[in-house]
């Protein structure tokens, strides 16, 4: 079954997915866009390369988000992102709905949030965060993850091949549960899934 997504559809399999929330007060909370763009028809997800200089997890693969900013919601804090990373301002009436959330090895509680931006044109990704920006079609995410065992951890590790490389959790989980659920109607869960030790800190 290959991958395919409209924007009412994706709202209702996401209104139908009985989100799963991440119950850790002692960890910080951040939120990713989940965001989908159409150039001529075409549904694309974004994915960023993230910029070789940063402190932490540089020159990775990336869904637009960070930490939240204090009383900002992971919707609010996903659409400033958003904004800041790559110049997108979608609506707000383009969020479509939550993914569950993952924790992380590095102490956050990721929140995703599905946005379907639809026809985006010239990207303007920020110099000092993204190395590039990509619209990446649903049908190249059409691929079988594969599930890594490491010494370090009895969960698998998962990681998704793209663009000649790998996405790694916790972008690859994100982007596996996306793919599932908006795309494929399925209620698959990847809280389970293990991130890479290199991203454990």
């Amino acid at each position: 079954m290959a991958l395919t997504a409209d924007r009412e559809t994706a709202a209702a399999r996401l209104r139908d997915l009985p989100r799963r929330a991440a119950d850790r007060p002692e960890l910080k909370a951040a939120a990713v866009a989940v965001c989908v763009t159409c150039t001529g028809g075409v549904p694309a997800l974004l994915i960023t390369r993230r910029a070789a200089r940063l402190r932490s997890h540089a020159g990775q693969w990336a869904l637009p988000g960070g930490r939240l900013d204090p009383g900002e919601t992971a919707v609010e804090g996903a659409l400033r992102e958003l904004d800041e990373e790559v110049g997108l301002r979608p609506a707000p009436d383009a969020v479509l709905g939550l993914l569950d959330d993952y924790v992380t090895r590095s102490g956050y509680v990721m929140t995703p949030v599905v946005v379907w931006a639809g026809d985006v044109g010239q990207l303007e990704p920020a110099e000092a965060e993204v190395a590039a920006a990509y619209e990446v079609p649903l049908t190249d995410l059409d691929v079988e993850p594969q599930f890594l065992s490491i010494p370090e951890s009895d969960a698998p590790v998962i990681r998704l091949p793209l663009l000649g490389g790998w996405v790694h959790a916790p972008t690859a989980a994100v982007v596996y549960q996306f793919c599932q659920v908006v795309c494929r109607g399925l209620r698959t869960r990847v809280a389970h899934l293990e991130q890479p030790v290199f991203a454990w800190r």
